[in-house]
């Protein structure tokens, strides 16, 4: 098996003003989950349950503060720079279809758990008339007691399905 490597006859050199854009460029790549987060677009009923989420939900939770995620939104909140992150009236996950999927229950709120590959747990409501999407770092991989900070806030403006 031969190989081919194909030598620039000059070294490239970056020029200072090429340096600096591709450090900037760098730099504002981030890995941080609370920089950005997709906003959900739900119908405006289930808005309107967010919206009243929004205003009900804790200021801290597992001891971690509040620091909403970019963009601000009603729909999305976080804790801890995006160690907790939540979306409210985010679609129905395909994965309640799964008659073996896994469900936490946190003081009368049920959530679906999906176990994610290379980070922590997600959860959605289950039997709410909206969903609502808690992510957690991968340090809750085996911790789902942060649920239970949302549940009160949860059963009080997002209505029961049933």
């Amino acid at each position: 098996m031969t190989s081919s490597c194909r030598r620039l006859p000059h070294p490239v050199l970056l020029g200072p003003s090429a340096a600096l854009v591709l450090l900037a460029a760098v730099g504002c790549t981030s890995t941080d989950p609370s920089a950005s987060v997709t906003v959900p677009t739900p119908s405006s009923e289930a808005a309107a349950y967010c919206r009243a989420l929004h205003k009900e939900l804790p200021r801290s939770v597992a001891g971690l503060e509040r620091t909403d995620p970019a963009p601000r939104s009603d729909l999305t909140a976080g804790w801890g720079d995006g160690a907790i992150v939540l979306r409210c009236g985010v679609a129905r996950p395909a994965k309640m279809d799964d008659s073996q999927s896994k469900a936490a229950e946190a003081d009368g709120v049920n959530w679906l758990l999906e176990q994610r590959e290379d980070d922590g747990p997600r959860f959605t409501t289950t039997l709410r008339k909206a969903y609502v999407e808690v992510t957690l770092s991968a340090a809750y991989a085996h911790d789902a007691t942060p649920l239970a900070a949302f549940a009160a806030s949860v059963k009080k403006t997002v209505p029961s399905s049933l």
